[in-house]
């Protein structure tokens, strides 16, 4: 019997021989992995190509996974924990609007603008975040909220710093006969998100009138997200999903950057941070720091009361009896708590609302500090995160610059006014609050009491409820030194009053 034929295609034979299987993924990193139950990160190996495996092993070798099993450890347990008791903040605590004196004020002014004079203090901006609530891919500071001058948040708070360097050399100049005043170092903590676009965006502005090298920016870290399981998140097939690591990252990226040893060369001794979204944050405040300094406090923030019990902010509580402050999210404030009602006052128990991340902060000795903090544990927020399948729902995991409070060994509470210090910018217009539109007529209707006051007069064509004008921080910084510009003078609404 005839074998049967075989017809053989030599040159596909050939070409099978000549393909071999992907390489595997390295061994070692796959074992490191594997330790801390994170494996799945190669679960798509096979599927990349060799610029996309080469980008996935570096972008593994490059997490802390030591540190990141135990912050994901830690920050699950923590939420599984009951929240501690708490208690009102004692009223010593805080210096209130009624209790002041002019003269105090007065007094705690030079002493701020003394303070600033000798370049003791410094300026920190946390601005990391996209504005993307605001329909913006762009970082929050270079949103327009459509003030009439059509300046940008950084431009606003620049100009304020230039204004608060000028009254400190014309106070030094006063007092001494001699004029002559340090400038106000500004320090910019950016993220991997918005770093490029901010450089360029103040190098495009010529740095808004002050002086380039006075101008330092760094980034804060990321941290990448995870499942509700603990697992990391994948964006792509070769890319874990991080995010920004809060603002309480300013702690480790200032670490990290040097920047602690920066500001000990120059010689500062005290730190003003806050955050971008505020039109009207009062930046490198000279009463606040004469306060901060007359208190002897290592630790002060701005507050205002709340405006009613549901108001979605934090407030300042004791942790257990006699405990120190620290700050509760409304989300961990039970209901009847949130509404109970001081007889003696007839004020909300719990009214203090911190306004850290829309206003100021000051921190002394803040290396002191950084130890202590990176130990505890993050936040965990749950969010919808990007990733191979969609958006999914995880944890992106934060710190807050507020955590640090419990370490401090005093912290002093200063209340501000809503109408004169915070006009909070986070939704897009259309939203129900905190929007551009709410956060321009907040700054219109604070500056034509200023001008009011100073004897101008104002006429309007639109309705009085949502127009005014705007004074340029370059005029003045709390209303101070109007009368010459506007005694007598009438401004035809909406206008912006500038030199």
């Amino acid at each position: 019997m005839r074998e049967p034929t075989m017809v053989v295609d030599m040159d596909s034979t050939a070409t099978s021989a000549a393909v071999s299987p992907p390489p595997l993924p390295p061994q070692a990193l796959l074992e490191r992995l594997k330790d801390y139950g994170q494996e799945d990160a190669f679960a798509l190996w096979d599927e990349l190509s060799p610029e996309e495996r080469d980008f996935l092993v570096k972008d593994i070798e490059n997490l802390d996974l030591p540190r990141i099993d135990r912050i994901v450890r830690c920050s699950f347990r923590s939420q599984a924990l009951p929240v501690a008791a708490i208690e009102p903040v004692p009223e010593q605590n805080v210096s209130s609007v009624e209790e002041r004196t002019m003269e105090e004020r007065e007094r705690w002014w030079n002493m701020g603008l003394k303070a600033i004079s000798k370049g003791k203090l410094a300026v920190l901006l946390l601005s990391g975040g996209q504005g993307t609530r605001l329909g913006s891919s762009d970082p929050k500071g270079c949103f327009n909220i459509g003030l009439p001058s059509g300046k940008s948040l950084f431009q606003l708070q620049a100009e304020r710093i230039l204004c608060v360097q000028r009254l400190a050399a014309q106070a030094t100049s006063e007092g001494t006969g001699s004029g002559g005043s340090e400038s106000i170092h500004w320090y910019i903590m950016t993220s991997p998100f918005t770093d490029d676009t901010t450089r360029k965006f103040f190098e495009s502005h010529k740095y808004f009138g002050l002086e380039a090298d006075q101008v330092t920016f760094f980034q804060q870290g990321t941290i990448p997200c995870v499942s509700k399981d603990g697992r990391f998140v994948m964006e792509t097939p070769y890319k874990v999903a991080k995010s920004p690591d809060g603002n309480g990252g300013v702690y480790s990226a200032l670490k990290y950057s040097k920047l602690l040893e920066d500001m000990a060369m120059r010689g500062i001794k005290y730190v003003d941070c806050y955050g971008v979204d505020n039109a009207l944050v009062r930046v490198a405040d000279p009463t606040f720091l004469g306060y901060f300094i007359d208190k002897g406090a290592a630790a002060a923030a701005k507050v205002v009361r709340k405006a009613y019990p549901q108001e979605k902010v934090g407030v300042f509580v004791r942790r257990g009896k006699g405990g120190p402050l620290t700050v509760v999210e409304y989300s961990e404030l039970d209901s009847s708590l949130a509404s109970a009602i001081n007889q003696s006052t007839g004020r909300l128990r719990f009214c203090w609302s911190n306004l850290l991340v829309d206003d100021n902060f000051l921190l002394a000795a803040i290396v002191s500090y950084y130890w202590i903090f990176t130990r505890v544990s993050y936040h965990l927020a749950e969010k919808k995160i990007p990733s191979i399948h969609g958006y999914t729902m995880g944890y992106k995991l934060e710190q807050f610059i507020f955590d640090a409070f419990p370490y401090a060994p005093s912290t002093a509470l200063f209340e501000v006014l809503r109408e004169e210090e915070f006009a909070p910018v986070k939704n897009a217009n259309g939203s129900n609050y905190d929007t551009p539109d709410s956060a321009r007529l907040l700054v219109l209707r604070l500056h034509t009491r200023w001008v009011v006051a100073a004897g101008g007069f104002l006429t309007h064509s639109v309705p009085l409820y949502a127009t005014g004008v705007e004074v340029s921080p370059l005029c003045s910084y709390t209303g101070e030194n109007l009368e010459a510009i506007c005694r007598g003078r009438t401004f035809h609404a909406p206008c912006e009053i500038a030199f």
